[in-house]
Order: structure tokens, then sequence, then C-alpha cells
């Protein structure tokens, strides 16, 4: 999505099934359970997971249903998309969450075992495609995807970093078949191979790369975003569970626009909630999560997000994952609609990602310090240094945020300005005579 080497878990979901079941109840009498399959750790899907569970949100909106039934919540924890997808189709999951990529092979995988799904909300998106990045060691002399030809590549086949990274490659002339060793592995398995040398590069999802450069184990090398193509994580449910009970499903949607309100209102405070879920560190949950993170969120399915969806049916066939999809038949934003009302949902439609901005989190604080050039935010910095968590920036060309600290800065004349990668840095001055890379403390220095 070629010489892979571990066996891939997105082949494995095409492999036959056995049916387990059906509606997933548990109990006798008034008793249903229902189960939702989530990834934790995958922190863009957290306003119908992690979040969403922490907050209590969900059952609240059950209690409120008063139809005489007893229900209860089975929060399954998985790390990809994969698992759920099967699971789901076994009729073991009613509602799950995972990316973009994952989502179709779900939708070709429940059209296959006659077990059909629908994509019916959104999560988080980035229009650019700025959530998914490659990365590589931080001693390692790669500087551009060019540099990854003849190179192994850990990335997981079936999954939107995957994705990423066969476009992206394509683009600089590599095919993604042959010209890479391509490693299939799951993100932390990939992660130790980078730390311990036997990968060079590692293309992964949220939060990983944020993940690793935070840590000091891992540079980007190339930023999703300059694709200019959307990604984004999406809420699917079985179409027979959605018929049998669209009430339900409406007070999961009901619940997860909830969630998504808490989280644009009080951003620092939903990083630390899912911070402690998961164990990530709070600092990067707020990268992707934040007022000006990497991720927007909003349950309504935006058609640019579908268009890009139909999109990535080409790279998953290329990589024989899946066969010809209907994208228009998977996509139902009926439920959604229902649940934030027509006339909330066509706002939503049209609502746009907040503008690029430079956030100083300062220690103790539960609100970000928000700066309109990042200049001025190194000149914050410089003077607060023993006082913050963390300092962000946006990519001077492509928006997507990222650590003030672990950016390439370039100084351009009287102006000093970030990138997330150094094919980005250098792309920006061949075509800005005198401009040059500076280093971090360079630039704190000519800010101050």
């Amino acid at each position: 999505m070629k010489r892979t080497v571990v066996a891939i878990s997105a082949v494995v979901l095409l492999l036959p099934l056995s049916a387990c079941g059906g509606d997933a109840e548990a109990g006798s009498g008034s008793t249903v359970t229902v189960t939702v399959g989530y990834q934790s750790r995958t922190i863009n899907t957290v306003t119908a997971g992690t979040l969403l569970r922490s907050l209590g949100s969900f059952e609240k909106q059950l209690n409120a249903l008063h139809d005489g039934v007893h229900y209860k919540v089975d929060w399954q924890d998985y790390a990809t998309g994969a698992p759920i997808t099967a699971q789901m189709t076994a009729g073991k999951i009613d509602i799950g969450s995972m990316g973009d990529f994952p989502l179709l092979i779900n939708a070709a995988r429940g059209k296959q075992l006659n077990s059909p799904t629908r994509l019916v909300s959104v999560t988080g998106y980035n229009l650019r495609g700025g959530l998914n990045t490659i990365v590589t060691a931080p001693d390692s002399k790669l500087t551009s995807l060019k540099d990854l030809k003849g190179k192994k590549v850990s990335t997981s086949v079936g999954s939107a970093a995957d994705g990423t990274l066969v476009r992206a490659l394509q683009r600089a002339g590599i095919d993604p078949n042959s010209g890479i060793e391509k490693l299939n592995q799951q993100p932390s398995v990939g992660a130790s191979a980078l730390a311990a040398g036997s990968t060079d590069a590692l293309s992964q999802f949220v939060a990983w790369p944020g993940l690793l450069a935070f840590q000091g184990k891992a540079k980007a090398i190339y930023d999703g975003a300059r694709l200019n193509l959307p990604t984004f994580h999406g809420v699917t449910a079985r179409e027979d569970f959605a018929k049998k009970r669209p009430a339900v499903l409406e007070a999961f949607l009901k619940a997860q626009a909830e969630a998504t309100d808490y989280l644009n209102e009080h951003p620092v405070d939903a990083a630390e909630k899912v911070a402690k879920a998961t164990g990530l560190p709070a600092e990067v949950v707020y990268l992707y999560n934040g007022d000006h993170g990497i991720a927007t969120f909003d349950p309504a399915i935006k058609p640019q997000l579908v268009s890009a969806l139909k999109q990535d049916v080409s790279i998953l066939k290329s990589a024989k994952l899946t066969g010809d999809l209907d994208v228009d038949s998977f996509v139902d934003d009926q439920y959604v609609k229902k649940a934030l009302g027509t006339t909330a949902y066509t706002k939503h439609l049209a609502t746009k990602p907040a503008p690029a901005a430079s956030e100083a989190w300062p220690k103790g604080a539960s609100k970000t310090v928000t700066f309109d050039s990042p200049s001025k935010l190194l000149r914050y910095v410089a003077g607060h240094r023993d006082d913050l968590r963390a300092a962000y920036v946006p990519d001077t060309t492509t928006g997507t945020l990222w650590f003030a600290d672990k950016a390439v800065w370039v100084a351009d004349g009287d102006r000093l300005l970030p990138f997330v990668a150094p094919d980005t840095a250098q792309a920006y001055i061949a075509g800005h005579g005198g401009a040059r890379v500076v280093s971090y403390a360079d630039a704190l220095e000519r800010a101050s």
C-alpha cells in the first residue's frame, strides 16, 4: 500500500472467516450489551473511544433512552483497525473506529462476508494529510524521500500511513513495490526496529511520529501534508446493528458530538485525560488534538473526505488488499445527521479547520498561549525556557503543527520559518535566495 518481511494483518483480514453470531447481546430479558471497538493510542479517534469513554457520555445517552432496556457497554481496545474489522464481521463488535484505509478494508470485508458495515461519522481529520509522517533515526543521514531508495522502511500495510508512503514514493520517482524493502510491522514493532537500527525509516500514523520525535528517538523526513490529500479517522457500524437499534447508534453519535465539543472547548484538559488513559505524554496528544493541532475534530462526513476515500481505493487495489469498492454505498450519514439535527449538520459540513498558529504550553497552565508568528513564539520561549511544557509551530508550507525544538528552522532575512522536515525546508530555500537553515538555538538567539 514489495518485499514484505512479516505476514500482513490486512491480508489476513481478507481470508475467509466463519460467521460467529449476530447482534451483540448479553444476559437475558431486557439487558443488551453494546460492544465498541476502539484504538486508545490512535488519538484521532478519541471522540469515539478514549475521551468518550473517559467522559461516560455514551452510557449517559443510553440511560436517557428510557426504553425499558438496561444497556451495558463493552469497550474493547485494539492497536489497529484490522482486528476491529475482524470482530465486526464476526458479529462481535457493533461500532468501531479506525483510519480511512482500514475503513475501506472494513467495507470490503463486510461486503465479502455478507455482513455489511457503514461509515456513520468522522472523528479527526486533516485536509492536507498531515496525520501521517515518515521519520528516521535522530542521527540518520537520510534527509529526503529519494534517500529511501533501496532502504528498509517499516509501516503497517493497509494503513493510512502505508498509503502516505506509497504516494510519497511515487511522487519521488521510486517504485513503492521494488524501490524499497518494506517491512510490514505494527507501529510499536516498527518503532523498536527504528531504535535498533534494523529499519532505516518508519512511516506511521498518529501518534507514533510525534511521540518518537518528542522522545528524541526520531526526526521527521517527510510531512504527509505535502501530498495535499485529506486523511481522516471515522466511525463504522454494522448495518444490521444500525437497522435493529438505530436509537442506540444515534445515542452513540450524540455522545461522540458531546465528546467533540468537550475536546474543542477544553483542549488542554482533554489532552490530559487522554494522556492519563493511554500513557502517552500529554504534550504529544496536544500536538495532534490541541487547539491548533494537526487534527480537526468534527463528526460530519464532509464531501472532501469522501472524495479522498474514493482516491484511496486505487492504493488498496494495487496492493491486492481490496477489489472495487462502492464508497458512496458505504457512506451513510443519516444517523449522524439525525443525532446533530439537520440544520446543525449543514453548518458542520461548512466549517473549516482553525488557522495554523504557534502555541506555548506553560507548566501548570490549563490553557496555552497563542502567537501570530513563529518569531514571537521563539521570543517567548527564550524568556520562559524553564517554565514550558512544550512549544509548537506550524510548518511554513503545509501548516502541520510540530514541536518547535524538533522543527527545521530557516532564516529568511529577518524572518524565522519552521518546517517539519528537511526536504520541505530545502524546497522553500530553493525558491528564496539568501534563505538558509539555522539551528534551533540560533533561531532562539535571533528572536530574543
